[in-house]
């Protein structure tokens, strides 16, 4: 039975939850006793205008083609720099991507992830994914292929995660992207419409905290459920 789609809806649902039980948290807390009315200006209902439909599609189809063609492909092709230079040295014995850039500064994180099941790979992939999430799994297929030797350089993906991830991990990367921030623009977005960088800095420290805190509570009770997996 296919289960993606189970899965990517439980993800919205937990988003939208997630959003609604902070919402009243700061309501309760930060905002207590701050109550602003909501005033907005509503258009005309009317039947949908099928030139302006396909106006807006196509503007939503130029503006993912023009991420897909620069922020994802640059950043793509940085990563895959870092992941190769410098070589390793002389007589070495693993993958040489565990001697680049991006594998050392892969395998430091590694600490920091290590209580909520991710390995030095997802560290690496999790720091362009700041940029834009579908830059993650492209990162990932570039940091496992990078880490392959031998018979594996031909496998797909899928099948060199399922080999290395446990399913407490793999949760526990579905529960990260549910509450960490969306992209670097979002953040940029709320510094534009407040004209600070307080708030934004402030938003992105709290969803780090929570996604961690999410993240660490999923392995953490997963692994338990499962008799220590992980």
């Amino acid at each position: 039975f296919n289960f993606q789609g189970l899965v990517l809806f439980g993800l919205y649902l937990a988003g939208i939850v997630s959003a609604m039980a902070v919402a009243y948290v700061l309501k309760r807390t930060m905002g207590k006793g701050q109550y602003q009315p909501l005033m907005l200006e509503l258009p005309n209902y009317h039947w949908p205008n099928l030139r302006n439909l396909a106006i807006g599609l196509w503007e939503r189809i130029r503006i993912f083609l023009t991420r897909v063609g620069t922020i994802i492909l640059t950043l793509m092709i940085l990563l895959w720099f870092l992941s190769s230079f410098p070589a390793p040295p002389a007589g070495a014995l693993g993958p040489a991507i565990q001697y680049s850039l991006a594998g050392r500064l892969g395998q430091m994180l590694q600490v920091v992830f290590a209580p909520i099941g991710f390995n030095w790979q997802i560290a690496i992939a999790l720091i362009p994914g700041l940029a834009a999430r579908e830059v993650a799994v492209g990162a990932l297929g570039t940091v496992y292929a990078l880490s392959a030797t031998g018979d594996q350089l031909a496998t797909t993906l899928t099948p060199m995660i399922a080999a290395t991830w446990t399913l407490p991990t793999a949760l526990s990367l579905l529960a990260w992207y549910v509450f960490a921030p969306q992209c670097i623009s979002t953040l940029s977005i709320v510094k534009r419409e407040t004209n600070s960088w307080k708030p934004a800095l402030a938003m992105a420290a709290y969803m780090f905290a929570l996604a961690y805190l999410a993240s660490f509570a999923t392995y953490q009770i997963s692994r338990i459920l499962l008799g220590g997996a992980g």
